[in-house]
């Protein structure tokens, strides 16, 4: 999909928004005291735009709880240039037409000066178009479609882009040299029909080949519209041609779909089955279902996922448990990381504005400044005028001149038992 010129995008998003923003704004928007987040007027105000509903909401989620986390840990640290920070929370529903006017709302009424988000591309590339005009910095937590890196090359962003998970031209290699490991060499695929499917798809089929791999339907890809509700056709014409495995680059409610069709009509039988990061969530195999026999459809299906690794997770996962219980789940320290970035750089620049958050990005979180995984000794420092490198719960996140970070890759399975875990970990090379 391509990215809608600035017009066309704040025209959908002021048409749209009258009928979006009740279903897309948490009526409760999170804020350290439980009060109204227009109310801080002087301190630091960002956003998020994230997925609670619609094709993704699995994985939403999951990492939807870091960024009002985030914001309550340092506001009890003292907050961001003497001043509290405050937080409005969107809902984007997987859907660009409502990431637009989620996003004009946060830039021009709310007026944040930035925003964590969105997750899926399109999405993201929705918001972006709005957030650039309006001097917004906007960081996604795994918006991974190479088509971000293209336009950055270009200036199109003018700075106001970054994210903290790397892009798929990385996740794509990673998971070619899987295959190669595993011994497939012929391989099909079948994505959703966006930015980060079809970026996702030619990036793998040129590395796969590169490897000496043979993409079957390269000539003839599948593509599928992420509304639609039947899979028959796709389901066919993906398993045609004898692979030895099947690439599916999908979202979780419509790919459950695509899967179980595809067992229904038996083509899934002795091949195997490639997943990505858009179904990584301990309830997508449910969602597949079961087989006659009791077993899992997915059982035995592998897949990679961007990896969380970094200086800040041990702390992240033990603040998560005390805060919330449990452990987080897929991109929740993605999401901590962007709203960190956020904060550090407007610290970092003594400024509130997106403005000042652009201009610091970077050196936040490369250079030679004092190594740091916390985010509130990150700010003291920046509060004495000394500079920092943060290292995050995610990773390093040094974000490039494109607003790209590389990252390592969990390979994960799916056990008999319908359980996710993780098996292995790929780095691209």
């Amino acid at each position: 999909m391509l990215r809608p010129r600035v017009s066309l995008a704040l025209s959908i998003a002021t048409l749209a928004s009258g009928l979006f923003l009740a279903a897309c704004e948490n009526p409760n928007p999170s804020s350290p005291t439980g009060s109204n987040t227009t109310s801080n007027a002087k301190g630091l105000k960002i956003g998020s735009l994230l997925p609670t509903t619609g094709d993704l909401a699995s994985i939403g989620q999951q990492m939807v709880g870091s960024v009002p986390l985030l914001v309550e840990t340092v506001n009890a640290c003292g907050g961001v240039n003497g001043e509290k920070v405050s937080l409005v929370e969107v809902d984007d529903q997987t859907d660009p037409k409502a990431g637009a006017a989620g996003m004009t709302k946060l830039a021009t009424l709310d007026k944040v000066a930035g925003v964590v988000g969105s997750f899926a591309s399109s999405v993201s590339t929705a918001a972006v178009s709005v957030a650039v005009p309006n001097k917004v910095m906007l960081i996604s937590p795994g918006s991974t479609s190479p088509v971000f890196t293209d336009k950055a090359k270009k200036g199109d962003f003018q700075g106001y882009w970054a994210r903290t998970a790397p892009p798929d031209t990385y996740q794509a290699l990673a998971l070619a040299q899987l295959a190669k490991q595993k011994g497939f060499k012929r391989v099909s695929t079948v994505v959703i029909n966006n930015d980060y499917g079809v970026g996702f798809e030619k990036a793998f089929v040129e590395t796969f080949e590169k490897l000496g791999g043979t993409v079957v339907n390269k000539d003839k890809p599948v593509r599928y519209d992420p509304k639609a509700q039947t899979f028959d056709t796709e389901a066919n014409a993906a398993f045609a041609g004898k692979p030895d495995a099947v690439l599916g680059v999908l979202y979780a409610e419509t790919g459950s779909l695509f899967l179980k069709a595809a067992y229904q009509q038996g083509v899934t039988k002795g091949v195997q089955i490639l997943l990505t990061d858009g179904v990584k969530s301990a309830s997508f195999p449910e969602q597949v279902g079961k087989s006659s026999d009791g077993k899992y459809i997915l059982s035995g299906a592998i897949g990679t996922v961007p990896g969380s690794s970094g200086k800040g997770l041990e702390n992240f996962n033990k603040l998560w448990q005390e805060k919330k219980g449990g452990s987080p789940g897929e991109y929740a320290p993605q999401a901590w990381d962007a709203a960190a970035l956020l904060v550090l750089a407007a610290q970092a620049a003594k400024d509130n504005t997106g403005v000042g958050i652009a201009s610091k990005i970077r050196e936040v979180s490369t250079g030679d400044g004092t190594p740091v995984s916390d985010v509130c000794a990150g700010l003291k420092l920046l509060k004495e005028g000394k500079q920092i490198n943060y290292q995050g719960a995610s990773g390093d996140v040094d974000v490039d001149a494109n607003g790209d970070v590389i990252g390592t890759y969990d390979v994960w399975t799916v056990g008999d038992d319908g359980k996710i875990k993780v098996i292995d970990k790929v780095s691209p090379k």
